[in-house]
């Protein structure tokens, strides 16, 4: 006797109770060949639950495409959850890349004709969801008339179907625009939302539809105005605004108007002033409307008192509890830094608090925006603040912060000496960090001779011996925690430094660098081979050109930092320490501030006269 089908309920409770997955797998498959069968047969009846048994096990994973011809036809029956069952098939198991699609267009034409509501909503989600270019062509002219004349319930669905329309086609987009112009008088807040997204689509799309919607900036103004000054309504009003979806979709479309455009711009200033000055700010609703009015303001041709406004109320941001709003606000203040820069530096000491904020990612923010807001007047406090910050950093350290802090420490003559001892007792304490390594030994090589002498202005001088010099250098060459690129730095260190010494150093730098010839890194291989044939061959060439000091480098990326700034839309992605991604650099997840304390030394206790311009020039590329 031939098992019984199981209805929707008791399949999805069979299926749940499953213990293992092929037991699960197995009573899938047995249920699937039922539907199967059941399809091939005349059970009008029962063909709509058996498609939505098939829908079930298609949202678990399973094959189900066999059940798309029976989608198609299971739409067309008579009794509205059938036709249901069908459409939700038909979203599910059906989309625009396959040509089967195309089949529905009659049907959905049928029900969009049809007496009712119900029937034509069906057809309308369906038609938005999975429409095609070809499928738009044909049913736009039904779609437009329903948007007209139909139920407020289809007309809302219909808009946004329109919305649809003009997104896959935007060549029909002039058949839309009386139909634009005709919502702006509903008094349906829902019809009026789904206006403004068709109208702000419109205007995306074409010029001619912008410079015709621009013509009735007043009338969306005035439907801004009635909700800002209205009272509460229970059917619309959340945490007390009155209708807050509606209120951002007008501002949206009246950025889209008012960009590039004087008149426009003058005839919302006053009503996004009055935005601005009555939203409550202590729920999420009325910041999210502050925000695009924000938006707006800085995106029309306002007036300069309202962008300092606006800017204000960045301000205000920084200083809420919530960490997703400050974020916001700083993003949004370093793109208006460009263009209003003297009302950002108002809210500096603001954005400065921020570096101490327990979010890394709105630190990582507040640093790039503080960097860019350092300036001749307050080089001093900002970059002290700055490297203070740098204590918290953590242990990762980007890649070109090295390159970076070498060429700033490079272009300041008179730090040479101080940076060298700073760097040598932090090396001392730990060859463990990397990136402090390779600046430590690079700086080590460059001017070993003033850590010779001993000469240094800013702290009390202290003379190191040449063997505490080659042993640390020996330490970082034999650590197991060096890096190949640490050890070349080391390598070159000990070369230029033998310069400066005696003959008996020499050979123990020459012996130091003969272990490396038979090294399986080809890299160091190579530079203690070249190194070697220096001392056998061309003893003289090391103290006349080839060891002298480096020349002054160019910042890396100096050539390609506007070309950067333009591709990232004006925003200045200024690399910094901060940043926590994991990198093959770095070995050692351990926190270390030594980085920091060499740069804060450098820039802050040195009683140095250090110019303004070099340290705003060079310490943007530092992080």
């Amino acid at each position: 006797m031939p098992e019984a089908p199981l209805t929707l309920a008791v399949l999805i409770r069979t299926i749940r109770s499953a213990r293992t997955q092929a037991e699960e797998r197995d009573l899938v498959q047995r249920e699937s060949a039922k539907i199967r069968g059941a399809f091939r047969g005349d059970e009008a009846e029962s063909r709509a639950t058996n498609l939505a048994k098939l829908l079930y096990i298609h949202m678990l994973g399973y094959p189900a495409h066999f059940g798309q011809m029976e989608c198609l036809q299971a739409h067309c029956l008579a009794p509205i959850p059938r036709k249901r069952i069908g459409y939700l098939g038909a979203a599910l198991l059906l989309d625009e890349k396959q040509d089967t699609h195309l089949l529905l267009t009659n049907s959905i034409k049928n029900d969009l004709l049809h007496s009712s509501s119900w029937v034509q909503g069906l057809a309308l989600s369906t038609l938005g969801s999975l429409g095609s270019a070809a499928m738009f062509r044909d049913l736009a002219g039904e779609v437009e008339q329903l948007a007209r004349k139909a139920q407020p319930s289809v007309r809302r669905k219909a808009v946004v179907c329109a919305v649809h329309i003009i997104r896959k086609v935007p060549d029909l987009t002039d058949m839309f625009i009386p139909l634009g112009k005709h919502l702006l008088t509903e008094q349906t807040y829902g019809i009026l939302h789904g206006a403004m997204m068709l109208i702000a689509e419109m205007c995306e799309q074409s010029p001619q539809a912008l410079q015709s919607f621009s013509k009735h900036v007043s009338q969306m103004v005035g439907v801004l105005r009635n909700l800002v000054v209205a009272g509460y309504s229970p059917d619309h009003s959340i945490s007390g605004i009155s209708n807050p979806f509606l209120q951002v979709q007008i501002l949206r479309l009246l950025r889209i108007l008012g960009r590039d455009n004087e008149d426009t711009s003058e005839a919302m200033n006053d009503t996004l002033a009055q935005v601005a000055t009555n939203t409550e700010t202590t729920r999420n609703v009325g910041n999210a409307i502050l925000y695009e009015t924000v938006l707006t303001i800085m995106g029309v041709q306002s007036t300069s008192g309202l962008r300092v406004l606006a800017i204000n109320i960045l301000g205000r941001f920084l200083l809420n509890k919530d960490r997703n709003i400050r974020y916001v606000a700083l993003t949004s203040l370093q793109k208006l830094l460009q263009t209003e820069n003297s009302a950002v530096q108002r809210h500096r000491d603001t954005v400065l608090s921020c570096l101490s904020d327990p979010d890394p990612t709105v630190k990582r923010r507040a640093l790039q925006l503080s960097l860019a807001l350092v300036s001749n007047s307050n080089v001093r406090t900002s970059v002290r603040l700055l490297c203070v910050s740098l204590r918290d950093a953590g242990w990762y350290v980007r890649d070109d912060c090295v390159p970076n802090l070498i060429c700033l420490i490079g272009g300041a003559k008179e730090l040479h000496s101080y940076a060298v001892q700073q760097l040598y007792g932090a090396l001392v304490q730990d060859i463990s960090q990397q990136p402090l390594v390779q600046v430590a030994t690079w700086c080590i090589g460059e001017y070993g001779n003033l850590l010779l002498d001993g000469s240094c202005e800013e702290v009390e001088p202290k003379q190191v011996h040449p063997e505490e010099i080659l042993s640390l250098l020996e330490r970082v060459l034999q650590s197991h925690l060096s890096l190949p690129a640490t050890r070349a730095y080391a390598l070159t260190a000990l070369m230029k430094l033998g310069t400066h010494l005696q003959d008996s150093d020499v050979n123990r730098i020459r012996s130091l660098v003969s272990i490396y010839c038979s090294c399986h890194d080809i890299e160091l291989q190579q530079r203690a081979v070249e190194y070697n044939a220096l001392f056998r061959k061309y003893d003289h060439l090391r103290y006349s050109s080839v060891l002298e000091k480096m020349p002054l480098a160019d910042k890396p990326g100096d050539n390609e930092g506007e070309t950067e700034k333009e591709q990232n839309g004006g925003e200045d992605n200024t690399p910094n320490v901060l940043q926590m991604a994991p990198s093959h650099n770095h070995s050692q997840p351990e926190k270390s501030d030594q980085v920091g304390d060499a740069i804060l030394h450098i820039d802050i206790r040195g009683r140095h006269r250090t110019k303004r311009k070099m340290v705003n020039k060079h310490f943007r590329s530092l992080l």
